[in-house]
């Protein structure tokens, strides 16, 4: 083995002469998850980083690739040929930074389990401390903090540092205290820490990996109060490729919240098309209002109007959040609608039905009303989620 290794170095010197050979028996000490999406562009250089950061540790680098358009899983590939620590996992169909670093994680036999963005906004000379902190200090996490004496968030504008510290607030509020074997963690929302396997793997049943905030999952999932160890850092600005925050970044930290919070009582996708479901009455209402009121429609055309606009209304909502892991695109979009119209009959049937058997037994109106709706929402939804959004 070793003079295969020495003659894979000896063909490809040009690439590998910045690498160091380890001896052949050095077990894994690190596994650095990257989740990309369209990084093209960073990956070789963030390579180079971490090489130089991590001196003698022996580590792997697991970049886990949402298909990115750019040819980022491509890019990737051509330098794991010649460099074996470098692997990608390419995902088709599904997307997600939490759920990524999740499948990453689980694809590697390190002790300690880091996580570093592929966009240079980490600093790599930190990754050393956190990896000591974890595998030498005994603790259970050790976070790259923004918000903490030394740390810092570089050049953001105004609006996006008000609304990290809000964000950071509410997931303080979320944690409180018994989450936290020490003090309250200054910067739950960072992106940048490592942890140990073994603490990974006791939360790994609870998590809910939605959204990009992986680490606030992790602490907000955990069995017990996790020993947590904070660093500081400046996190830098972006210099190649665009950012990835966007309003369904905020949606999905919202969704992590809720899941966390009410997740135990009622599934976080019925409660999404509960929500849609609360919307789509009020665009029923408001259509049925404004119908009638041009005095030109009689009521039953006017309904049914409401109750078309408030269906088409419920699949697009439901399409775009509700079920955007399986979101429909294309003929398959068409295809949907239709399935959506049907199970929505349906269930206005079921409605009707066991609304009307309620009410021949109690007489009373408003609890056949409520029976009937939500027999009819629970159809909808079950039938939906089989029907129009099948995996």
């Amino acid at each position: 083995m070793r003079r295969l290794n020495e003659t894979y170095a000896m063909l490809h010197a040009p690439i590998l002469a910045h690498r160091r050979l380890v001896p052949d028996d050095a077990p894994l000490e690190l596994a650095v998850v990257i989740p990309t999406r369209n990084e093209a562009g960073n990956v070789a250089a963030l390579l180079t980083a971490l090489e130089a950061a991590l001196g003698d540790i022996v580590w792997e680098a697991i970049f886990v690739d949402d298909d990115s358009p750019d040819g980022t899983a491509d890019v990737i590939r051509e330098i794991g040929r010649t460099n074996i620590r470098v692997r990608v996992l390419q995902r088709i169909g599904r997307k997600g930074l939490a759920s990524a670093v999740v499948e990453g994680m689980l694809a590697t036999a390190a002790p300690v389990l880091a996580v570093i963005d592929a966009d240079h906004q980490h600093d790599e000379t930190l990754l050393p401390r956190l990896y000591a902190a974890v595998r030498m200090g005994g603790h259970d996490v050790a976070v790259g903090s923004r918000y903490i004496e030394g740390g810092g968030v570089g050049q953001w504008e105004a609006r996006r540092h008000a609304g990290s510290r809000w964000a950071t607030a509410l997931a303080q509020r979320l944690l409180g205290r018994s989450k936290m074997d020490g003090p309250m963690i200054g910067d739950p929302m960072s992106g940048y820490f490592a942890i140990s396997r073994d603490a990974f793997r006791e939360v790994l049943p609870n998590l809910s990996s939605v959204g990009f905030k992986i680490l606030l999952d992790i602490l907000a999932s955990a069995p017990r109060p996790l020993n947590v160890v904070e660093l500081p850092y400046v996190f830098r600005n972006r210099t190649v490729g665009e950012s990835k925050l966007d309003l369904m970044v905020a949606f999905e930290y919202l969704e992590l919240l809720l899941d966390k919070t009410l997740g135990r009582l009622l599934p976080l996708r019925l409660m999404l098309f509960a929500v849609v479901g609360g919307l789509g009455l009020a665009v029923h209402l408001a259509v049925l209002g404004i119908a009638l009121g041009t005095g030109l429609t009689a009521f039953a055309t006017a309904q049914a109007l409401a109750v078309g606009a408030a269906m088409t209304f419920n699949f697009t909502l439901n399409n775009v959040f509700t079920y955007r892991d399986r979101r429909l695109r294309g003929l398959r979009l068409v295809t949907g609608l239709l399935s959506f119209y049907g199970v929505c009959l349906v269930g206005a049937a079921a409605n009707v039905g066991v609304g009307a058997l309620v009410y021949d037994a109690q007489h009373v109106w408003w609890l056949a009303g409520v029976a009937g709706a939500v027999i009819g929402a629970v159809w909808n939804f079950a039938a939906s989620s089989v029907v129009t959004w099948r995996r």
